[in-house]
This record gives structure tokens, sequence and C-alpha cells, in this order.
């Protein structure tokens, strides 16, 4: 066994050897070693059941889940070695407007990636699965590249095309500890010696959370039990075998949460039901291998009626075997591949429910990450970093349970999910639920969506059109633009940066530079080295060493990780986390200057108190920091303070503005409200995946400021031409629907770009979209096609900000307000 490697990879599921796979393939072949503590394929790999999904919401996930089954196709060509890729496609039902709602839009998703969906008619549905019911059913779509494959075999060919370039395979070697040493290498303990090597891929399935306490991680994952039952062959299956007819497609049937397909001549059916128990909860046992749970038939039951319905001939078999076995599972389903936090070249791919559609793209974007220092694709939907402290023992048992039982629902793009919460909630949260909050979360955090009014149920009305909220939002954008609102954006991610070399290193990391004079502020984005951006801020300077910085409350962990990740280690930086410690409240409108007035001996005015710049002031007889800066494009100020201060803060703004309008409003109405403003967001417009120039952020691009975080890669992107421009978008004639994100936007029958986000803009009176579009096209007046759901609709590329264009009502420059 070797005692020095580049790297080491722990864990010999099919995700492991992926990624070993993909290392070698990257050059690093005689480098690298996977250590597996029994046989490959032993601990979950072994008992899948093999189906490859191309379905998925997610843009990432997506296309990890489109290289994985396109590698597969060539795994055998490549290794001689048989995988067992069965392409016989994917049928998913639908039984009510809604899910194929959901079809729809997800298709939009996958024309931009570039995989096949095509829509059916029950009448098609039945010619392509004879066996089926049609009965109750609306349609469907079919993935002709989708089918299954046999796991154990995929992991052997992965594992014998790794041997093949150089990387070394230890089975029966199970890992006792690993440590970082001074220098910054790892040292993997086993029982058969030590490797000391640069970087640590932890793919250890089951065991994610005992790995992580090697390192001191608490790694957000939970196994769950998943049962499947495989019949005895039927008639009608060995008939078609005989006749050499084509095996049956993988047939899901979404609202009664099981898939089926065919087995020797038989049937396997997999439901997901709702009370399926997480297992190994304080981990397996370290000798485990080839494990199974018993089986539960009760609890499927109504899965299996529902199977049996839809496919009368499942009726007529008997069962052979059921499996019960554990799936790895994360707080929304998706898995955590890239980085860990905290620590510098650990590495994590776990949480894979789908590991084997997962696999061979998740090894895939790990080496590149690895290797090259970035992923080629946008893994935010992946990122290890989207969870917080916050995800406890207890809280992945309520979370990973739900995502299980979630796997067959609607997704729908505003669902907000009801387990473990609420569980952060600001001082001001049953002020506003007083008010009519309805509240979504981000990373643990409850905020106020929108606010029911005029009788209608405080509860959520979720949809891929317009839906109850829709006349809510209308309501709370009417205020904000004719009188005053307040937003409770207590859930930003928060800290100071400070120390002597504080300024230098902000002008490193971001592209803009920092604030030079005290009181001042800027928005700046941090790029990854190839010049995409990687995490947005905004940056104030409190005093000549000190700056405070705030950014979406979605990424906290993300982005102080990435700015601890490239902060000096001489100590002449230093960073102080203080989301929990600093609240934040929004008020914007018109009325704003007057509202602030009354509660403030500060000077407000337009030339003491100027748009960008903050200062200290007293509200009532709270301390706040004052920011004159918002994101909905109107008058107004972001109040931080002490988070104590919060409900008296809230208190005195409404009993001084009651006059005035002062209500609350949400984060719908936000959105609706930065869409007319052509605001970027990261995540959608603003991507690694797209350069700081493609997003149109160049006046935040301090190119003669000297080097920075991505300067040589921006401009090599820039040399070797840009492949997108963002735009915004009108759309025509829509009723009741608007663009959700992620909808291809065609031309002439070509798919030309992408819209990034959507929404109705109240106040200019448009339904709106944000996009990226061949460069060429991304001029004012070019028109393209947009699919919203099942229709196509005519958009024309508009000037940004198609609200207040000079940004006048932000600015206030008539010092008209108040």
């Amino acid at each position: 066994m070797k005692t020095r490697a580049r790297a080491v990879v722990i864990g010999g599921g099919v995700v492991g050897v992926s990624t070993l796979y993909h290392l070698a393939r990257k050059g690093w072949g005689d480098d690298v070693v996977l250590v597996e503590k029994g046989e490959l394929t032993s601990g979950s790999t072994w008992h899948a059941a093999g189906l490859l999904p191309l379905f998925n919401m997610s843009y990432s996930v997506g296309q990890v889940h489109k290289y994985s089954v396109r590698l597969y196709q060539e795994l055998e060509r490549e290794t001689g070695q048989r995988v067992g890729f069965s392409r016989v496609g994917n049928l998913r039902l639908a039984m009510n407007s809604d899910r194929m709602d959901e079809y729809y839009q997800y298709a939009a998703t996958a024309k931009t990636i570039g995989v096949d969906v095509r829509f059916l008619t029950p009448a098609e549905i039945r010619e392509l699965w004879p066996l089926c019911d049609i009965d109750g059913l609306v349609g469907g779509i079919f993935h002709p590249e989708d089918g299954y494959i046999q796991p154990a075999d995929l992991t052997q060919a992965l594992a014998a095309g790794a041997r093949a370039r150089g990387a070394e395979i230890y089975r029966k070697t199970a890992v006792l500890g690993i440590e970082q040493a001074t220098s910054g290498a790892w040292v993997v303990h086993t029982d058969k010696g030590d490797i000391t090597c640069d970087h640590v891929v932890a793919a250890t399935g089951n065991y994610a959370r005992q790995t992580g306490e090697m390192v001191g991680l608490d790694i957000p994952v939970m196994p769950v039990e998943h049962q499947y039952i495989v019949t005895e062959p039927h008639p009608d299956l060995e008939e078609r075998k005989r006749q050499r007819l084509p095996e049956l497609g993988v047939l899901r049937e979404s609202d009664g949460s099981w898939y089926m397909r065919e087995e020797n001549s038989g049937f396997i059916l997999g439901p997901y039901e709702k009370d399926a128990p997480c297992c190994y909860v304080d981990g397996p046992d370290p000798a485990a291998e080839y494990e199974l749970f018993q089986e539960d038939i009760d609890r499927l039951m109504p899965h299996i009626e529902a199977a049996m319905a839809r496919v009368p001939a499942f009726a007529d078999v008997g069962i052979r075997q059921v499996y019960n076995g554990a799936i790895a599972y994360t707080p929304d389903g998706n898995p955590i591949i890239g980085p860990a936090w905290g620590i510098d070249n650990f590495w994590l791919s776990e949480g894979h429910s789908f590991g084997i559609t997962a696999a061979g793209g998740a090894g895939w974007q790990l080496a590149e990450w690895i290797v090259d220092g970035e992923p080629t694709i946008d893994m935010l939907g992946v990122e290890p970093r989207r969870f917080g402290a916050y995800a406890t023992k207890d809280y992945l048992v309520r979370k990973t349970e739900e995502a299980y039982a979630h796997v067959f629902i609607t997704h729908y793009p505003d669902e907000e999910r009801p387990a473990a919460r609420p569980l952060r909630t600001a001082p001001c949260y049953e002020r506003m639920k007083a008010r009519g909050a309805v509240f979504g979360q981000k990373f643990g955090w409850e905020r106020p969506n929108f606010f029911a009014a005029d009788g209608m149920p405080q509860e959520d009305d979720w949809s891929f059109r317009r839906s109850r909220w829709f006349e809510a939002v209308r309501r709370e954008v009417a205020n904000v633009t004719n009188n005053v609102g307040l937003l409770d954006m207590t859930a930003f991610a928060k800290c100071r940066v400070s120390g002597s070399g504080a300024e230098d290193f902000l002008n490193g990391f971001v592209a803009n530079r920092a604030p030079q004079q005290v009181g001042r502020l800027c928005l700046a984005h941090a790029l990854n080295r190839n010049g995409g951006v990687h995490s947005e801020f905004t940056i104030l300077r409190e005093a000549s060493d000190s700056f405070y910085l705030v950014s979406a409350g979605a990424f906290q962990r993300l982005d102080h990780d990435y700015l601890k990740k490239y902060m000096p280690r001489d100590g002449s930086v230093q960073f102080t986390p203080l989301t929990g410690a600093i609240g934040v409240l929004v008020v914007a409108g018109p009325k704003a200057r007057e509202l602030l007035s009354r509660v403030t001996h500060a000077d407000l005015s337009n030339e003491a108190f100027r748009w960008l710049t903050a200062q200290d002031i007293v509200v009532g007889s709270a301390p706040v920091n004052a920011m004159r800066v918002n994101f909905v494009g109107e008058l107004g100020w972001e109040l931080h303070h002490p988070i104590e201060y919060q409900n008296h803060i809230f208190d005195a703004l409404f009993e001084a503005g009651e006059d005035l309008g002062l209500a609350p409003f949400g984060i719908r109405a936000m959105d609706s409200m930065r869409m007319e403003k052509s605001y970027r967001l990261v995540g959608t417009e603003l991507s690694i995946e797209y350069s700081a120039f493609e997003s149109v952020i160049d006046r935040f691009v301090r190119l003669d400021k000297g080097d920075f975080l991505g300067r040589d890669g921006l401009l090599a992107w820039k040399e070797a031409g840009l492949n997108n421009r963002l735009v915004t978008l009108e759309v025509h004639d829509v009723q009741d629907a608007d663009v959700l994100g992620n909808n291809a936007l065609v031309r002439d029958g070509e798919t030309v770009g992408r819209a990034t986000s959507g929404n109705y803009g109240f106040r200019s009176g448009k339904s709106l979209a944000l996009g990226m579009l061949r460069p060429d096209l991304a001029v004012v007046g070019t028109e393209v096609d947009v699919e919203i759901l099942e229709g196509v609709f005519r958009a024309t590329v508009i000037p940004e900000s198609p609200f207040d264009p000079a940004h006048e009502r932000l600015r206030d420059v008539n010092g008209a307000n108040g």
C-alpha cells in the first residue's frame, strides 16, 4: 500500500469509485488511491435499483445527471467491461394539471441543458406501455435516453477504468482516523498503515456523519430506509420477451409516489412512502456490509394498491423479494458535492439519494474542482455549504424523512416545506405573524414571503401560475410605491473584516474597489479564478481598518468560507461573524424619509445623508447603523441594529407611521420590484458559468486597481470570446403565468439563450424576465420566443431597469420625498 498520494478517496461505492476514475482521467492516475473498509459496492450501491432518472428541477443536478447517463453509455466501450445499461426510456405520468405544469417547467429547463423530453397523450402512453391503465391520466412525459443500469457492474467498470490509468484500490482497509498536519497535508490512518496526501475525498454514504466527526465536521446527511419489491415473472412480460418486443420503459406515477420497471420478466416496484424512518441515526456498525432491514409491507400498501390500479398485471404476480436498505439523504434531497467548510482540501460527495444517476457527474465535477481549482458548471444546487450549523441531528432526522416522502410530490417553484419549522426567527417574527405574514425560510431563518390581507387565508398557495398571493403582492408593491413599507431582512449574512491588512485583502478579493472613505459603501463581487461570479457583497467601511460585509442569507456559510479561505494567515486580517447578532429592517418608499425623521434626530436630507452612504443614528432609543441602499428601487434605508433592539425599533416605526400608510411587505414583493430594476441575484444572473462581463456588471469591475481574484481568468475569458450577455425582456400576451427561470429562449427554432429569472412588474405593468442571450442578439428590440408552461410567447429585449431607468426615485434626485 502506498504511503503518499495526491488524493485519497474514502468509500468504495459507485460515487467514490467514479471520483477515483475521474481523478485518474484528469492525469492523476499514478497518484490517487481509494480505500474501502469492505468490498466495492458493499454499502448502499449493491442494493440500489439502478435507475437513471434524468428528471430533476435543479439546473445543477440536471447537468450532473445528464453527464452520468452519457458517460455510462461510453464506459463499456472504453473498459471492455459490461455495465448492464438498459436504455428503455422513462415514462412519467400526470393525473392533474398541476403535475403537467411541473413537467412543462422541467422541460423548459431540460431544453437549456440539452436533455430530450417528449410530451405524450394518454393514448400515446397506452401505446408505449400497453400494461398501463390510462384512466384518470391527463398526459405524461418520456425521456428516450433514460433507463437503468446494473450498479455493481457499473462500479466495477469504473474501477477497471481507474486502474487502467494507474489508480490503486485498497479493499478491506478501514479508515481509523483523519488528521491534518501543520504543513497542510492530510494523514489518513488505516488499519493497514497511514497514507499522507494533499486531498481527501469523503464518499462514505451511510458513514458520512462518522467520517465528518473525524475532522470536526457535522455533515448534514442522514440515511432513510427505502424499500422496493421484486416480483415473480408475469406471463404477459414473458410473452413480450418471446416475441422479442422491446422492454417496457421505467414507469413513474408521481401522484401515486412509486416507480416500476421490468426485472427478469417480472416487476420491480419502488414506493416512496410518507412514514419511512431514518436509520443509522447514530451511525452504522463499523463492520456492517451488505446490510438490509426487516421489510414492512404494511407501510407500502397504499402504493401497492395504487400500482395495481395503474398496472393491473402487477396484482397477478407474487412477491419474490423485498429489499429494505439505507439511502443517504440531505435536508433538501440533493447531494452535497464540493469542498468542505473551514478546512482546506477536504472534499465531500455525500447524501446521494440518487447515487447511481449522480455518481458519474459528481466524480466529473469533483475532479475538475480538485485538479483545476474550479468546477465547470454551476454547482450551487449541490454545494455542501448551502446548509449551516442549524442542521443538527434532530433537524436532519425530520428534514430527511420529509425529503424522502417528498420525492414524488409536485415541486412548485414557491414550495416551502414545513418540517422542523420555525427554527431561526427574528425578534419581530410574532409581530409580523400578527400582521398576516406567510413565511418561507432561508438558511433556517423564517422570512415573510407575503402578507395575507382582505380576508384571504394566512397560508401559502403554491402554483406554477399566478395564485392567491399574486394580488397580495400587488397591494404590497403599490404601498411601497406610494407610501412606505417595511421588510425584515435579518436573515442577511453579516460579518466584519478588520485589521491592518483588511483593505488590501478586500481589494485583492473582490473585483470592485473597497470603499475609500469611512461611511461609504459599495456593491462588490468575488469572482472565481476563471472570472465567473462566486459571491456578491455590500461592503461598508466602518473605520480605517474595519469593513462590514453583507451578503445573501442563503449563502452565509458559502460566502464566509470563501472569504476565510483567501484571507492571509499572518494575523493581519480578522474575521468576525455577525449574522445572529445584528437584525435588519428595511424601510422603503417615497415616505421613508418622513417616517424615519419622526423617530430620529439625524439629518436625513440628500445633502446630509447621500445615497450609498451609512451613518450611526438613534431610532427611538436604539442604536442603528442606517445604510441608504435597498433592493427595490425606492427611496429607503436598511436599518442594521443589535438584534435585541429589534422590537423596540419595529414598534417605534409603526407607531410613527400609521398615518403614512406604513405596512410590511415580503420577499415576493421585493423580487417583483428587483426585476423592474434589472437587479441581479447570485445563482441566477450571477454564476460561475457566466463571466462578470457576460452578467454585465462591468461598472463593478475595476481592472485599473491592480490584481484581484479572477482578474486574469476574466480577461482570458473576454479574449476567448463571450458566449452570452444578460438582457432584460418584456414578455408579451401572458395571461396567468410568468417566466420562472431556466426557460429556453428560442429564435427561428434554435435555442439561443436561457431566462434566468422572471416575474410580473406591478409598477411597470409588464411581465418581465432576465436572461442570458447570444451576444449578437442581445440588443434592444430583438425578439425571441420564450416557453412558459404549455405556451410559447413573444419576448422583446428592452433597456435595463424598465421602471425608473434613471433611478430618480432611489436617489431622490429632486429631494421631493420628505
